[in-house]
């Protein structure tokens, strides 16, 4: 089975969220289940140098235009770079200038990324062609557009909503600009509050949708976190399903992690502390060894629930805890968790930066790790944190909830416990969950065994890899639009 994944991102070629994670670690997990999948992108700045022995492609559009693809290998990877300089070679991010401003051309960057794909997925490329199109949120929202209205049919679609707070939503003066014929723009079409929708127009048209957990799927078709969107997802219930992500086990091995200053594993955890006084070290943390350190490994955003933390970093002191932050996101909250650490020394310190390889120190160093989201479709995180025994504190919602056996009463006399949970958006209810950790903390054999729990979790991406390969079986089996 042949595969197409049209994307925005994907590691290890471009990064800013957890899609990124999914769409890099999605074709070696399939793989072995017998799928070729191949990934799509735009050729951002610098991303062609990258791949191992770039090859020049032509994908004809129609009317005589055509698109240029530069396919390649990257770190295991078969990669298809949409070649349009005017579009993607700038500096800046994928989305945003260097000022974090997005790009007032967005729709056309993401629409010609769109556009090509559906021309693949019709014609193929090289003498490959998908069984399969796999569409990762709204930048590709209007693959399966394309394919209904411009290329006349193609292979089926999985439109994958891994968060549906960003649907790419432009005005409806735009079509004609997106190449899209008249009759797309109905309330069974790309039309989405008087603009052209993206996701909603991938959520209209493809084949099946999925999101990224089981909980964060149903809590998608109510007003609370649905966002519009959620009449809409009922409509195409038997259509829609949740699949649990993984995480990429060999990138994130706690045995042979060239990012720690000291490797450790179930059976010898002895470099855990180590790794735990270094950490502390990079901060300017003094430690007590009664006492956790949390970490938070995070945007900086309302949506993270980190907020709260400003309200709840009392009670953390108070039991003699530190805290290590690493993450970025909104003003406020940088200006904030700043006066944090420069009000208390020693015990809070933060960099207000993206760093994966300090990222992983934190999750081997950290004792417990915060994850307070108000909404998470999945999260990769709490499954880092359990990967290397970092203890995840999270909010009882989507893919947390999913992910985490918490340490209630039921969970603790049963020996199963990996974490702790509490109510989402809550100061209280995170305050609580603070003093839990602490007091479990403080009784070293429960500490241990939730630990161990937690290293000894399905994490990885095997049943999810399954879960997939059935459902492209099964559109297979449903035919083609």
């Amino acid at each position: 089975m042949k595969a197409l994944a049209v994307a925005s991102e994907c590691v290890p070629l471009i990064k800013t969220g957890g899609l990124a994670d999914v769409v890099g670690a999605l074709p070696g997990a399939l793989a072995p289940f017998g799928v070729d999948m191949r990934v799509l992108l735009p050729a951002y700045s610098g991303l062609a140098a990258r791949l191992r022995e770039p090859r020049p492609a032509t994908v004809p559009l129609g009317d005589g235009a055509e698109a240029q693809v530069i396919a390649g290998d990257c770190g295991g990877l078969s990669v298809l770079l949409v070649d349009a300089p005017a579009l993607y070679d700038r500096p800046g991010g994928p989305y945003q200038n260097a000022a974090g401003q997005d790009w007032p051309d967005n729709d056309l960057r993401y629409a010609y990324l769109a556009r090509v794909g559906a021309a693949i997925a019709r014609r193929g490329l090289g003498g490959w062609r998908p069984d399969i199109v796999h569409a990762h949120d709204w930048q590709a929202g209007l693959t399966p557009v394309y394919l209904r209205h411009v290329e006349g049919g193609g292979p089926p679609v999985l439109m994958t909503i891994h968060n549906i707070a960003f649907q790419g939503v432009f005005p409806a003066d735009r079509l004609a600009a997106l190449g899209l014929p008249a009759e797309a723009m109905r309330t069974d079409g790309v039309e989405y509050w008087g603009g052209v929708g993206f996701l909603k127009g991938g959520l209209a048209y493809a084949d099946r949708i999925s999101t990224v957990s089981p909980t964060y799927a149903r809590e998608l078709t109510g007003p609370e976190f649905g966002m519009g969107l959620e009449g809409l997802l009922r409509h195409r219930g038997e259509d829609f399903c949740g699949i649990l992500n993984g995480i990429d086990l060999a990138a994130w091995n706690p045995a042979d992690d060239p990012a720690l200053p000291a490797r450790y594993a179930p059976d010898d955890m002895a470099g855990k502390a180590v790794n735990r006084e270094a950490l502390a070290a990079r901060f300017g943390l003094t430690l007590r060894a009664d006492a956790p350190l949390f970490v938070i490994v995070s945007r900086l955003t309302q949506q993270k629930g980190l907020d709260l933390l400003p309200a709840v970093l009392p009670a953390l002191l108070e039991r003699g805890a530190c805290l290590a932050v690493l993450g970025a996101g909104e003003p406020a909250l940088e200006r904030q968790f700043a006066g944090a650490a420069a009000a208390h020394p020693g015990r809070v310190g933060v960099e207000t930066a993206y760093d994966e390889p300090l990222s992983h120190l934190m999750q081997a160093g950290g004792d417990a790790i915060l994850i307070p989201s108000r909404f998470e479709p999945c999260g990769l995180t709490q499954l880092y944190g359990q990967r290397y025994g970092a203890i995840p504190v999270v909010a009882r919602t989507g893919g947390l909830a999913d992910t985490v056996v918490d340490a209630n009463v039921a969970g603790l006399r049963a020996g199963v416990a990996t974490g702790v949970m509490h109510a989402p958006g809550s100061a209280d209810a995170l305050r609580q969950a603070i003093h839990t950790v602490c007091d479990l903390f403080a009784d070293p054999p429960v500490w241990a065994r939730m630990r161990a729990n937690a290293m000894a979790a399905a994490v990885g991406w095997e049943t999810a890899a399954a879960a997939y390969k059935a459902l492209f079986a099964d559109m297979l089996a449903g035919g083609r639009r």
